[in-house]
């Protein structure tokens, strides 16, 4: 059985994000061998530990980046933690193949409803906003497997009952299919 590591990159999920932290949850339950990985608890002051997650990405054959896309990209935790921790000669460069074959997986969420994200929206689809995280797999020779987007889960609209449990509920559902895309990269 392949090793999986799900990088959470929200900065604070159990007081910001219903639906990241709906979604780690289920992984839990979905993937109970996988490693949780939360930023948010291991680096609340944005001092990574360098040498403990290059060990963790060595060690896993598939990574799973959960993450709420803020400002079209990375919260600004997850982008200190690539720019700490996929340094030349570890991820890249001549010498830097320790990435190389992993498969990496996107897993985002939007507040904006999924539908912003497409031509006739904002102009510009998901897949763009995604650009960056394949280039970084190339780059690293990692190998992008894919990706689940929910959308329309804003953290604005937490304390409205009706909204939590809608939020709940298509967190689970994008759980399950970062369960599904992780069976098919285990077969």
């Amino acid at each position: 059985m392949k090793k999986i590591l799900v990088v959470s990159g929200h900065p604070d999920v159990d007081h910001d994000s219903v639906a990241n932290k709906t979604i780690l949850e289920e992984l839990a339950l979905l993937l109970p061998d996988a490693q949780i990985d939360r930023l948010d608890l291991l680096y609340p002051d944005y001092q990574i530990d360098v040498a403990a997650e290059q060990a963790k990405l060595v060690a896993a054959d598939i990574i799973i980046l959960q993450y709420p896309v803020w400002w079209y990209h990375f919260p600004s935790l997850l982008q200190k933690w690539v720019e700490d921790v996929f340094v030349h000669g570890f991820s890249h460069g001549s010498h830097g193949k320790a990435l190389e074959g992993k498969q990496l997986i996107a897993s985002l969420t939007t507040g904006a409803a999924a539908e912003a994200y497409s031509a006739e929206g904002m102009g510009f689809t998901i897949e763009t906003f995604l650009a960056p995280v394949v280039a970084t797999c190339r780059l690293t020779r990692m190998d992008f497997a894919g990706y689940v987007h929910t959308g329309g889960v804003s953290y604005l609209s937490r304390s409205d009952g009706e909204a939590q449990a809608d939020f709940v509920s298509r967190a689970r559902e994008h759980a399950a299919r970062v369960h599904a895309l992780v069976g098919q990269l285990q077969e």
